[in-house]
């Protein structure tokens, strides 16, 4: 098939649409990406991209068809303004520069924002080609969430763009099945509408890696680590709050791996509360480089904050953390703290409990050593049943055959 993807982030950034472009050019399909400048999390075009931007025009054997696309820099106006950029450039330049190029599909990758689906409703309609869209995000619903947004007139407005878009797709894809509910209130046509989650990363499988040289070697205690983007929805004040309360337990120490909007927040604030023995920040690498981080860690922590649409969700992080055969340490509520407590994976305590979180590090850390270890056998095997790369890669190609299928039979 001829694939075209349509996502606002892509490679040098780290997501999985990265792994899955990777696979479908793999498998003999021809990719075509379309995306924007890489400036995510921080926020400022990648040093790489801005010396020699020719050298991020393809991977592993896609085309990377890249737009004009304002960063997003700091701040709630100029985060909308990088949203919206994308919009223009994607609709104006990514039209024009695709133009004479056929697509069978197109696929779109949404972690945030809906406005990703616009250019690529917009292309489908021109080429003829059926759009299927991969909700990792709830909109209007996180938008509330987070405070981005607080208008009921504004959340509305959003409410019938999201409208707009779902009903021009083709089929729409929930990360989790909480998501399937909210898509059906703004998608008319509920046959469109399928459960497909993230998958487990083979890479996290490595039991051998060697641990990353950054963070020091620490064998007398018990290590938390936390890997992924530091932002509004990570609650990190509670992850603050649990770690300040063991500010006085030598044996407990905290490694957040990662960046984001919250990033220079959480070092102030490491500071400010006396944690930085506590706390180490050794800042954002690249996925390939997570397994070794992870070879520090006795427990691996997801959290969320309180929120409905967040209680609805599967951070990425959880499936990784799975494969990694580690215990997992949960502070959120819902989907996803049922997934560890289904998987027997770990502990978890409610979203925003900071003195739970701290409770549950110290009963895990006091779990004898057999037991913790076949919590994280219990992750692993958990993952490979109900989240297994290959068995997903294998469903979302059939869906897009389903995809096209469909729109043959529209025609």
């Amino acid at each position: 098939m001829r694939i075209l993807v349509v996502s606002q982030y892509f490679w040098p950034e780290n997501f999985r649409v990265n792994d899955l472009v990777k696979e479908w050019v793999q498998r003999g399909h021809q990719v075509t990406v379309l995306t924007g400048i890489p400036n995510y999390p921080a926020g400022k075009v990648f040093d790489a991209y801005r010396d020699q931007p020719s050298d991020f025009a393809s991977f592993e054997g896609a085309e990377v068809v890249r737009v004009p696309m304002l960063p997003r820099d700091s701040g709630g106006l100029r985060l909308m303004l990088n949203y919206l950029s994308f919009v223009v450039g994607g609709g104006v330049f990514g039209t024009w520069r695709l133009r004479g190029k056929p697509a069978d599909v197109i696929f779109v990758f949404e972690p945030s924002p809906v406005t990703v689906g616009l250019p690529a409703v917009w292309l489908g309609k021109i080429k003829n080609a059926p759009v299927m869209f991969w909700a990792l995000d709830l909109w209007p619903e996180t938008l509330a969430a987070i405070g981005v947004v607080r208008s009921p007139r504004v959340l509305g407005w959003v409410g019938h763009l999201v409208r707009y878009i779902y009903n021009r797709c083709t089929l729409v894809l929930g990360q989790s099945r909480g998501f399937l509910g909210s898509i059906a209130r703004y998608c008319d046509d509920k046959a469109k509408i399928r459960y497909f989650p993230s998958w487990a990363e083979d890479v996290f499988m490595d039991d051998s890696v060697k641990p990353a040289p950054e963070v020091p070697e620490w064998t007398d205690g018990f290590t938390v680590v936390f890997a992924g983007n530091i932002g509004e929805a990570q609650d990190m004040p509670a992850v603050l709050d649990a770690a300040e309360r063991l500010k006085d337990n030598a044996s407990i120490r905290w490694v957040i791996v990662g960046d984001g909007r919250k990033s220079d927040w959480l070092q102030a604030e490491v500071a400010r509360r006396g944690l930085v023995k506590q706390v180490l920040l050794p800042g954002r690498f690249p996925v390939e480089r997570m397994p070794s981080f992870y070879a520090h860690a006795d427990a691996l922590l997801v959290s969320l904050k309180r929120d409905p649409v967040f209680s609805m969700t599967i951070p990425g992080k959880v499936q990784s953390y799975l494969m990694a055969g580690i215990p997992l340490l949960g502070m959120l509520d819902g989907e996803g703290a049922a997934v560890i407590r289904d998987a027997q994976a770990g502990l978890t305590c409610e979203a925003g409990d900071g003195a739970g979180l701290a409770q549950a590090v110290l009963a895990l850390a006091a779990m004898p050593t057999a037991e913790r270890k076949q919590r994280g056998v219990n992750g692993r095997n958990y993952a490979q049943q109900e989240f297994g790369r290959a068995q997903l890669m294998d469903r979302l190609e059939a869906l897009l055959a389903e995809a096209v299928t469909i729109r043959k039979a529209k025609a």
